[in-house]
């Protein structure tokens, strides 16, 4: 069932090596991709997937396997299980633990849009001690900004790719205004300006590995649940407004901590590719801020006013799983030690 590699692995645009499993249920799905069709390994019961924690390693990585099926796949995959019956049925008992999770843990909820708006375009005063951003500026090292740049490379490597599965979603102001967006993010119609080559030569300028998916063995899961999340609201039309208020998070909160991540950069001696990704977006996300508030979000909720409830979630959900990596990674810096499940090389 395996289909022949046509891409060099070594060309940035090969598809992954199928990752280290991390627990029984994850095991088990990559057995069946990893599978040559004539032992079909037994999928992990939905009881089973139920009864996991839903922001750990094995859960998080089924659902990552089983997403990235849906954008570049895997080397030696056979490209017809993005939608096996038996795979999509492990995938929805997970997104199932996983949305579950969101909606009791991520924020109290209701569908006040615009105070859960507003309360993101306020930064706290000084740093509140959880703010990853605020220690790389003023006492990161080098070493934990390569590891902070090969943990968003599993989403800055495909950046804006799960946003564009709601624009068929949307109509009238929405979409013209999340297209807008997207063309920016996309290069503004020039390859090299793709703010995913961008990152990718910030990558380079740090002396990691750019290939696409190469540090996913190394990311906690903390990072897997921040890139599942916005494949599970971009693949589910019925969780379009999540998407929306997951994107209007991502570019409200972007533009002062990008400022803050370049000046690290700066500080560290780190290259001018490097600086220039953020420095970008300094100055595109302060403008996607007011088209994503009141054309994005306006547009959506004067056609369908009853995703008050879900873009607030995607709001909330995007916050709490940004705190939960943020703790994490802040927790291993603070004690001189990696963050990765795998230390990068120097």
């Amino acid at each position: 069932m395996t289909t022949q590699a046509t891409t060099p692995r070594d060309s940035p645009a090969a598809s992954p090596a199928l990752p280290t499993a991390r627990g029984p249920l994850s095991e088990s799905v990559l057995a069946v991709l990893a599978g040559d069709g004539t032992r079909l390994p037994r999928l992990p019961a939905a009881d089973a997937v139920r009864r996991s924690y839903p922001y750990g390693d094995d859960l998080q990585l089924l659902l990552y396997v089983l997403y990235e099926l849906h954008y570049r796949g895997f080397a030696g995959v056979d490209e017809r299980l993005e939608w096996d019956p038996a795979l999509l049925g492990v995938r929805a008992a997970a997104e199932g633990v996983f949305l579950d999770a969101l909606r009791r843990d991520a924020g109290p909820g209701g569908r006040d849009v615009a105070r859960a708006v507003d309360d993101l375009q306020l930064e706290p005063v000084g740093d509140d001690g959880r703010s990853v951003s605020h220690h790389l500026r003023r006492e990161g090292e080098l070493w934990q900004l390569r590891e902070y740049a090969a943990v968003r490379s599993l989403y800055h490597l495909k950046e804006a790719d799960p946003h564009l599965w709601v624009v068929p979603r949307l109509r009238g102001r929405a979409k013209a205004g999340m297209v807008a967006v997207e063309f920016d993010e996309f290069g503004a119609g020039r390859a090299e300006n793709i703010h995913a080559q961008l990152f990718a030569d910030l990558m380079t300028d740090l002396g990691l590995d750019t290939r696409y998916g190469r540090y996913l063995d190394a990311a906690p899961a903390q990072a897997l649940a921040v890139v599942n999340m916005m494949s599970l609201f971009g693949l589910h039309r019925r969780l379009r407004g999540a998407l929306v208020g997951h994107f209007a998070t991502v570019e409200i909160t972007s533009s002062p901590g990008s400022r803050r991540l370049a000046e690290a950069l700066r500080r560290v001696g780190a290259g001018p590719a490097a600086q220039r990704f953020y420095d970008e977006h300094v100055e595109a996300d302060a403008v996607h801020e007011q088209v994503v508030r009141h054309e994005v979000i306006g547009g959506l909720l004067e056609d369908e006013p009853g995703l008050a409830a879900d873009v607030v979630l995607g709001i909330e959900a995007t916050g709490h799983l940004e705190d939960l990596l943020g703790d994490h990674l802040l927790a291993a810096w603070r004690e001189g030690r990696s963050a990765l499940r795998i230390p990068l090389t120097p």
